[in-house]
């Protein structure tokens, strides 16, 4: 029996499978029948099949609970428009038929964010989700009927992992039990970091899509960084494959094929000399080719896509590629509480997921699989509660030993050798470094939207007072926790904002039509049309101008209005602008590090009481989203 009637609607079995019959319906995940409203009974989650699958997708690096805000900006255009994930807030709740003060709005909105937060608690943490896989995995009768898969950006996010180079999230993994996993920021180390830490790793790494670029196949270098890897990074010289691009599992008897995807786009949206020897990109022909063979050689009873396309991506990609059963996704952090099904060109069904990001949910999929034949599919999203759940002793063991770490000369912190190590932080440890508290937060810090969050105009403070910049940039990246009002800013914090290994910062000068054809071209990487086109971030973090942008116009057309806030004159086209900013993502800078920065401007900053007052966040004027379901609450203009 079903208590809460605003469930409802989650309680539907919406039976989809590839088969087109469905005998185990998939059932939102907190439809147990619990007495209260936050119980660990949650996590009761039978056996609806033969196969289990458990899918986390990017962590960022976060070892422990955190909060985190959903966004209450995430605009869908032209198709998209109105459908998940680009349903936000309000919209959201009404949609799924739940209460604004539920823990399903918690977890999926932004709705009454800081309320729900104090009630119910921080979410992740990766003592949590062993605690959990464990639990899941005896549900199913044992880890031999399971799989355990990571969809990537696992290894970067916070100081840790750069400290270590992702070696930190490596260890954690094989603690985890992950066997399967494929990247995006991963590759964001040096290809030596990368193929190292592929060594160290228990499980299969996965990229059909990862390709060695023709000159480094006929190049001696590259064979003698394979060879000093064991042979890492070369899988099939014949068809330039650096990695596997599928695994067979054997799980409960049956054949499981899983097929791995990287972030397509990774060599434009990063830094490309970190990866000089790889190319990447969907390759929806190798894919299909891909899933011929598989059919061919191996019969299995399942094929599924472990992705970092994106939401979007993996969308259009289950409409046009058939043989796909189900698209474990990940890289836009859109935690979807119930699969998509898609109809692909041979009329079956594919079902997309995103399991969200930081640790907060963990998918749980289950297959119904009878004589060899995939009969139905039930699939369910774990929120990660902390209140909820013991932390695994081993994990938090490993996490102890961690802190103990000391920071010494060989740290690397960043690519430029000005900045190779801070000199400051030799002798400390990592968890004196990162427990140090500096200010007092007034109100809540956030990122996660498509446009400006307080975090983000905290960085864009910080590279204005440093540089005395006219206009200050910082990406929009969609990881970085959130911090609630009263609580202390510690070094730690600034890091899961900022952590990255390109982190130097940047003054220069910029004509007008430069400022505004950046703000043009990140705007059409994030509301092109076309998803294959999108790079799957979130609009560039502006400080001292303010600007209309209209998502649905054409490229050099969406960014109108361009005001330099401390002339309150229009910007010009061939007017000289200093600029500041960090995170390129061409040849890098060699100024100070931008977590050092954001450190020094809030110690300046803060009053005698410890408080950091903050800047009024720089909000764009959005034109012609006013009924768009993807945005609610905005506190800046709409048009």
């Amino acid at each position: 029996m079903i208590n809460n009637p605003s469930r409802r609607a989650l309680l539907k079995s919406i039976g989809y499978a590839a088969t087109g019959s469905l005998a185990s319906p998939f059932v939102y995940s907190l439809a147990q029948d619990f007495e209260s409203n936050f119980s660990e009974r949650i996590y009761e989650i039978p056996m609806a099949g033969k196969v289990r699958l458990l899918h986390t997708t990017d962590i960022h690096a976060q070892l422990y609970p955190v909060y985190f805000r959903e966004p209450n900006v995430n605009l869908g255009v032209g198709t998209t428009q109105g459908k998940l994930p680009h349903v936000v807030g309000p919209n959201l709740t009404k949609k799924l038929s739940i209460t604004d003060d539920s823990l399903e709005a918690y977890a999926y909105t932004c709705v009454n964010f800081e309320e729900n937060a104090l009630r119910f608690g921080k979410m992740g943490g990766v003592g949590n989700i062993k605690t959990l896989f464990e639990k899941f995995r005896k549900q199913a009768g044992g880890v031999e009927n399971t799989l355990t898969l990571d969809g990537g950006d696992l290894w970067q996010g916070s100081a840790t992992s750069l400290w270590t180079r992702g070696r930190d999230m490596v260890e954690v993994s094989n603690l985890l039990g992950v066997q399967l996993m494929t990247g995006h920021w991963e590759f964001t180390y040096t290809e030596a970091e990368f193929l190292s830490n592929i060594n160290h790793f228990d499980g299969d790494f996965i990229g059909h899509n990862v390709k060695i670029k023709e000159d480094s196949l006929f190049g001696e270098s590259y064979y003698e960084l394979v060879k000093k890897y064991r042979g890492a990074g070369l899988f099939d010289e014949d068809r330039s494959h650096a990695f596997k691009p599928y695994v067979i599992k054997i799980v409960a008897g049956e054949k499981i094929a899983i097929i791995g995807q990287a972030f397509p786009r990774t060599a434009n949206a990063n830094p490309p000399g970190f990866i000089p020897d790889w190319s990447f990109g969907i390759r929806e022909d190798e894919l299909t080719d891909i899933i011929k063979e598989i059919k061919e050689i191996h019969n299995p009873a399942a094929i599924i896509l472990l992705s970092h396309n994106g939401m979007d991506v993996d969308l259009k990609l289950a409409s046009q590629v058939s043989g796909l059963d189900t698209i474990l996704g990940g890289h836009t952090h859109d935690g979807v509480p119930l699969p998509i099904p898609v109809t692909n060109p041979e009329g079956a069904v594919c079902l997309v997921t995103n399991a969200g990001s930081n640790g907060k949910f963990i998918g749980v999929m289950d297959m119904d699989i009878r004589d060899g034949q995939l009969k139905g599919i039930k699939y369910e999203m774990a929120p990660v509660f902390d209140n909820l759940i013991k932390d695994a002793p081993e994990m938090m063991s490993y996490l102890t030993d961690l802190g103990r770490r000391v920071y010494d000369e060989n740290i690397v912190e960043s690519r430029s050798k000005t900045y190779h190590y801070n000199k400051a932080r030799i002798g400390k440890t990592f968890s004196q470094i990162l427990n140090e508290k500096l200010a007092i937060a007034p109100d809540l810090l956030y990122r996660r939207g498509n446009f400006m969050g307080s975090w983000d105009q905290l960085i864009c403070s910080a590279l204005t007072y440093e540089y005395s910049s006219d206009i200050s940039f910082s990406p929009g990246f969609r990881w970085g926790t959130s911090l609630l009002p009263g609580q202390w800013i510690t070094m730690q914090d600034v890091m899961n904002q900022c952590a990255v290994t390109y982190g130097e910062t940047y003054i220069q000068e910029m004509k007008g039509k430069q400022v505004l054809g950046i703000l043009e071209q990140v705007a059409d990487n994030l509301f092109e049309p076309d998803s294959y086109l999108q790079s799957g971030g979130d609009m560039v973090r502006v400080g001292g101008l303010k600007y209309t942008i209209s998502p649905e116009s054409e490229l050099g057309e969406r960014i109108t209005d361009v005001v330099i806030l401390s002339s309150n004159k229009p910007l010009v086209a061939n007017d000289v602008y200093k600029v500041s900013g960090w995170a390129v993502v061409g040849d890098h800078p060699s100024g100070r590090l931008i977590w050092d920065i954001v450190k020094d401007y809030i110690l300046r900053h803060k009053n005698k009481e410890n408080i950091l007052p903050l800047e009024p966040i720089n909000h764009p004027t959005i034109k012609g989203m006013i009924s768009n379901e993807g945005i609610s609450g905005y506190q800046g203009e709409l048009i």
